[in-house]
């Protein structure tokens, strides 16, 4: 099966400027139940593939994998080090990082929230230059994660297949090359979206050239700040890629092994303000698996949740909208201490 089997598609027409996202919740096999949790399939999904040896496009992709960590932890010693190099590896780790946890978490993932179309494919797009393949790929595979949570049908369980393969083997298996396509139908309506999970290399690509370029400028106009083309490519793409990596995936390893348990769940999933820290919020894990429909991660103002502020922020002027919250039974669930 592709990743964009055409019999799972529906509806490639164009649509409104909206993305009617109360209507789409849900769409597909892995509908939503009244707290937003990831209904189970009647029957097991069945893993995409099952013959052992990879095939070229996923060795490829893997060699690209550990290209950008060769490249990144080896280059930022030989380019050297200036501060704008490090503002943009920051800027762009954080940037970047939103684009994942606000986008494709809880945006393309979870449906936590409503946009514009023309919003909606910004932020595939900027997650996509994270270079984690296309929001289809993504949101496909982390609701069969939400499915399937710390069993044996999980993709990325530590307490099942290990802290190696819950952190990075499963990206570099070829058991998850391709998306699941029967469980994201309300992504598969856009032609846009389509197109970018496609093409999903399009953008880190235009990124790294962009680096580059704006390295250039500086040496030419701003040489006191220090830099250069290759050594703002090296921090500014390479080192950022690959921190914005193991910053994302410390949610499906560390997230179910380190922290508390507010609430009771069928999974390890924990709360760890260290995680949220790096992740821009995503920390709050056992919050998110016990509601996962809610927008905001962190229940409460200490729990610190940048990628909430940034939307709420977003929500002022009405770029997003119809942020969904934590009903007040969850509240009293939690202060109730139920365990």
């Amino acid at each position: 099966m592709s990743s964009l089997d055409p019999s799972v598609a529906v509806n490639l027409s164009p649509l409104s400027g909206t993305t009617g996202i109360a209507d789409s919740v849900g769409a597909g096999l892995a509908g939503l139940d009244p707290d937003g949790k990831v209904v189970k399939s009647a029957t097991r999904t069945p893993e995409l593939h099952t013959k052992s040896e990879p095939h070229l496009s996923n060795l490829l992709r893997g060699g690209a994998f550990i290209a950008i960590h060769i490249v990144a932890l080896v280059g930022v010693f030989m380019v050297g080090f200036s501060w704008a190099a490090l503002a943009v590896c920051v800027a762009l780790y954080a940037v970047r990082m939103f684009a994942i946890t606000g986008g494709y978490h809880r945006y393309f993932s979870h449906r936590s929230y409503q946009t514009s179309r023309t919003f909606q494919f910004i932020l595939a797009a900027l997650g996509a230059s994270s270079a984690q393949k296309g929001p289809i790929w993504w949101a496909s595979h982390h609701r069969h994660h939400h499915q399937y949570s710390d069993t044996p049908d999980d993709i990325h369980s530590p307490g099942v297949q290990g802290i190696w393969h819950a952190h990075v083997g499963w990206i570099l298996s070829p058991m998850y090359t391709e998306s699941r396509p029967e469980l994201v139908r309300d992504l598969l309506k856009f032609p846009e979206i389509v197109w970018l999970e496609k093409y999903n290399l399009v953008p880190p690509v235009i990124l790294a050239v962009l680096v580059f370029g704006f390295g250039a400028l500086c040496n030419a106009y701003f040489p006191s700040w220090g830099t250069n083309a290759t050594q703002m490519l090296m921090w500014g793409f390479f080192l950022s890629t690959t921190l914005l990596y193991h910053g994302t995936f410390l949610v499906n390893s560390a997230a179910h092994l380190i922290g508390n348990k507010r609430f009771k769940t069928d999974d390890d999933s924990r709360n760890s303000l260290l995680i949220a820290l790096f992740t821009l919020g995503e920390g709050w894990h056992n919050n998110h698996h016990r509601y996962p429909g809610a927008e905001r991660q962190g229940m409460y103002w200490y729990e610190l949740d940048i990628s909430h502020y940034v939307l709420k922020v977003l929500s002022f002027f009405g770029i997003v909208w119809d942020l969904r919250t934590h009903p007040e039974r969850l509240y009293e669930e939690a202060e109730a201490g139920i365990k």
